[in-house]
Order: structure tokens, then C-alpha cells, then sequence
């Protein structure tokens, strides 16, 4: 047992370690949310994204402290990155979208009951801005239409802030 005893030691740390970012990543999206009116729906997946994060370093760090086999890992690793790489390589898309999420929650100007104008010569759209998720942004029109657009496509497009005078109608700020 007491061979082993820096590798456990080394084990509790990095447990511990991880643990406090995750507390504290937690403490400063909520009160990034608090201070520029975010959801708690998308806070919570803001939090996860980087909890993940956090684990995949934690397993990394882990396997390099109790001094795995890195022949055998480096073999096991190459064939699983690989896979992953032609999957991610063909759904290169979800990645651009959740990466475009974190974007969109911590810089754009505009927020969940927005009115906003997105100029664009084949689809240009005032709508008011439902909801923001990991993937998508939902934004529903005047008349009802909901329209969903991908995170990546819409961090991309020029958007413009409406101001909402009465029911249904807009100035453009």
C-alpha cells in the first residue's frame, strides 16, 4: 500500500483540484447570468460543457499520474481518436454550433425576449429571440412562425436589435 501511496495522494489532488473548478466555473456563469440577464437553461448547459471539460483532463491527468502503459495507451488512443476524428470530421457542424453557443451566451447583445432583425438577402427576419440552446437559437415572428436557426449560422449572419413600441410593431435602435 505504501508504494503506491504518491499515486493515490496525487489522485485525491487532482480529484479535489477538479472538483473546486468546476464549483468555481459554476459560481462565475451564474453570476455572469445575473449580471447580464441570461437563462438558468442556458447556464446549466454552459456548466455542463465545461464540467465535461474538466473530466477529460481529470482521466488524462490520472492516467499520467498512476503510470500507464503509454505504448498500449498511445495504441488504444490512436484508434479511438481516429474514429472520432472521421465522426467529427462528418459532423464537423455540431461542434461549430456548440462552440457557437458558448459564443453567442457570453458576447452577443442580444438576450432571450429580444426583438431582433437578421439581414440577409435570401431570408432577412424580425423575430423575438425564444430561446437559446447548445445547438440552436429559436426565434419566433409576428405572425407566429417559429424559425430555428443554427448557432454557427447565426453568430455569422449581421443581426440587428429592434425595440419593441407596442404590440407588433418595431424601431430599429
Amino acid at each position: 500500500m505504501w508504494m503506491f501511496l504518491p499515486q493515490i495522494i496525487g489522485t485525491i489532488a487532482t480529484i479535489a483540484i477538479i472538483a473546486v473548478l468546476k464549483i468555481l466555473i459554476k459560481r462565475i456563469v451564474k453570476n455572469y447570468k445575473v449580471s447580464n440577464q441570461r437563462t438558468e437553461v442556458r447556464v446549466n448547459q454552459v456548466v455542463r460543457i465545461f464540467n465535461i471539460f474538466f473530466n477529460m483532463a481529470g482521466i488524462i491527468i490520472l492516467i499520467i499520474i498512476w503510470g500507464v502503459d503509454t505504448r498500449n495507451l498511445i495504441l488504444a488512443l490512436s484508434s479511438i481518436l481516429a474514429v472520432i476524428g472521421v465522426a467529427l470530421f462528418a459532423q464537423w457542424s455540431i461542434l461549430s454550433n456548440i462552440t457557437a453557443g458558448i459564443i453567442i451566451f457570453f458576447s452577443a447583445p442580444y438576450k432571450i425576449g429580444d426583438y431582433i432583425s437578421i439581414i440577409d438577402k435570401d431570408l432577412p427576419i424580425e423575430a423575438m429571440v425564444e430561446g437559446i440552446y447548445t445547438f440552436y437559437t429559436h426565434l419566433r415572428t409576428k405572425e407566429g412562425v417559429k424559425h430555428v436557426f443554427p448557432n454557427s449560422l447565426l453568430l455569422q449572419k449581421a443581426v440587428t436589435i429592434l425595440e419593441e413600441d407596442t404590440f407588433g410593431t418595431t424601431e430599429s435602435l
